[in-house]
């Protein structure tokens, strides 16, 4: 008990301990609580932290600051209206007619089952089976009318597609155009003396940064891959699912694995057992390899330096406690709890160094 006792006062007698701890314990209350009212913020805020490497590296060129805020923001404009029309009208129509034919694709696979428990009746019981459909029937049953929700035919996803296209672009501006005027007015609520929030902050916007635009490269160079190649596959829903199949990136190993069953499944529907759906499913399963192996090596060499332990651990915790956004980002923070400690353990180094001096 004296030790822990000891080890509790040693740490949080260094005052930049207690500002490091007293930031991360305000920084957790504001996004659990907050966080669903202030999305559109946050949402701004990574779009912002995203194009601020093309302003800086358009600065370092010798442009204007103003000159290269306005020059990065109407190219993210022209590239998301660009998006928007090519991609938003297909997806919305593809998403209606998934959800039209989720009950024939439920009603056919559940036939496969019985088809198969017939063929190997010693292998797959009748009760299996049951329980298979059952499960099956209920996720695609509950599957369309949240695609529906969160797309645009949806009242749902109208309302939050409105807010978001009125509000964050103007966010996005001032952001920013006042960056270092906005991180001055937050400096005023620190002390001049600290350190160690300066070192942490320096490693989460290193490499947080590099991996969050890393992501981005990715979820379009995948999600393009597999549209053109379910298109010359002739594989129905081809725009949905390569929306799919670019956003399964976000979340490593489950993310890939998660989206092979509707692939698997529309190609069922639309072939049946054939060739064409093994080319299909081994189609899908290349790309994922070919992401893992050949993509993320290229773009996150330097970016996130954690074990795959640690990140499959961080989407656990993360996404336990704020559920899909947890999911979203469990990388970055788990990037953002690696640099605290880190910062943690090398300040607590240096103080009992200093101490037995």
């Amino acid at each position: 008990m004296n030790m822990v006792t000891n080890w509790f006062r040693r740490t949080f007698s260094d005052p930049q301990m207690v500002l490091l701890v007293l930031v991360l314990v305000i920084a957790l209350i504001g996004i659990t609580f907050f966080g669903h009212m202030l999305a559109p913020a946050i949402a701004a805020v990574v779009i912002t932290f995203l194009l601020d490497g093309p302003v800086s590296w358009l600065e370092r060129k010798g442009v204007r600051p103003l000159i290269a805020v306005i020059a990065v923001y109407l190219g993210f404009v022209f590239l998301s209206l660009i998006t928007m029309l090519a991609v938003l009208p297909p997806l919305a129509r593809q998403v209606g007619q998934f959800v039209n034919d989720a009950p024939a694709m439920a009603e056919s696979l559940q036939q496969a089952l019985l088809n198969l428990q017939a063929r190997f009746p010693n292998l797959i019981s009748e009760a299996q089976v049951q329980s298979w459909i059952s499960g099956i029937g209920n996720e695609i049953a509950n599957l369309g009318p949240q695609l529906l929700q969160y797309s645009l035919t949806g009242l749902t996803g109208a309302v939050a597609f409105v807010v978001y296209a009125v509000l964050v672009p103007v966010m996005v501006f001032f952001f920013l155009k006042d960056k270092t005027q906005i991180l001055q007015w937050f400096s005023r609520f620190f002390p001049n003396d600290k350190p160690l929030l300066e070192q942490v902050w320096r490693e989460i916007l290193e490499r947080a940064g590099d991996y969050a635009r890393g992501k981005v490269y990715e979820i379009l160079i995948v999600g393009v891959a597999a549209f053109i190649t379910y298109q010359i596959l002739g594989l129905p829903y081809a725009t949905l699912l390569a929306v799919a199949t670019g956003l399964s990136v976000i979340i490593p190993y489950f993310g890939a694995a998660a989206v092979t069953f509707p692939v698997a499944l529309v190609a069922y529907f639309h072939w049946g057992v054939s060739g064409e759906m093994a080319t299909a499913i081994i189609a899908y399963l290349v790309l994922q390899a070919l992401d893992g192996n050949v993509l993320v090596p290229l773009l996150f060499s330097e970016a996130v330096k954690l074990h795959p332990n640690a990140i499959i651990i961080a989407i656990l915790i993360f996404g336990g406690i704020w559920g899909f956004w947890g999911v979203f980002f469990a990388i970055p923070l788990a990037t953002v709890a690696n640099a605290v400690l880190r910062g943690w353990r090398e300040r607590a180094a240096g103080t009992s160094a200093s101490a037995n001096t």
